[in-house]
């Protein structure tokens, strides 16, 4: 057993249980209640505000889930808190108000959407802090190797994922040099699998999950190369196939 072997219990919905943008919105409030109410893990995206304060957001930019333009880092918290996502009342949150709304009910698999080691210094201690003494299962994982190294360098008391992507020799090079840092478990591109990289993880028994699973024929993937899904778009409990 390992600390992160939790991960691979319950289907993981894909920053909520959205609808696909079309009333319920990723990434906010809404769609974090609608995966609570199903019995879903949840999947979400952290960016930092202007004065440090980690937000539940995917995008570097307001462009597509705001219809405005500028940068998430432009903006302080109480900026991003009064933005509306798709003509929705779901406002940005914050990861203080994501975990007040979450209480542990469900697990959380929080991804660190970085940019660079100069300015995301002091991401991973602003994270850790929102999060210290929450009472629930939370991982944290990230494409990012400067913000996986700060996280283990910090001590990170939760498991720590590589979120990764490819089917190159070069690119599960760049995957083992991040493994070496002592991390718990990946999340990986379902369309990458099988390949030598996974199939090694897995025989030593690292957890993996895979995102993002749209139908039968990725969840059958994941199922046969991979332990759990990340998912959108259907309800796993049902048949996965999109009208």
């Amino acid at each position: 057993m390992t600390k992160a072997d939790w991960i691979k219990d319950l289907p993981v919905a894909h920053r909520g249980y959205h609808d696909m943008n079309h009333a319920v919105w990723e990434n906010t409030l809404s769609a974090f209640s609608r995966a609570i109410d199903a019995g879903f893990a949840i999947e979400c995206d952290i960016q930092l505000s202007s004065d440090s304060v980690p937000m539940v957001f995917h995008d570097h930019d307001l462009q597509r889930l705001c219809s405005m333009a500028g940068e998430v880092r432009e903006r302080t918290a109480s900026e991003l808190g009064l933005l509306s996502i798709g003509a929705t009342k779901d406002r940005i949150p914050t990861l203080r108000q994501m975990l007040n709304l979450v209480k542990g009910r469900v697990p959380l698999v929080i991804e660190l959407k970085g940019i660079n080691a100069e300015q995301d210094d002091g991401y991973v201690e602003a994270v850790l802090e929102v999060l210290e003494g929450y009472q629930g299962k939370v991982a944290l994982m990230s494409f990012d190797f400067h913000l996986l190294r700060a996280l283990k360098k910090a001590d990170c008391p939760y498991p720590v994922g590589l979120t990764a992507e490819g089917q190159k020799p070069e690119n599960f090079a760049e995957h083992a040099e991040a493994m070496a840092l002592g991390l718990d478990f990946v999340s990986y591109c379902v369309a990458h699998l099988p390949n030598d990289f996974i199939s090694g993880l897995r025989e030593k028994a690292t957890p993996v999950i895979t995102w993002t699973v749209r139908d039968e024929i990725m969840r059958a993937q994941t199922y046969t190369y991979a332990d759990q899904m990340t998912f959108e778009g259907f309800d796993p409990r049902q048949s996965p196939a999109i009208a």
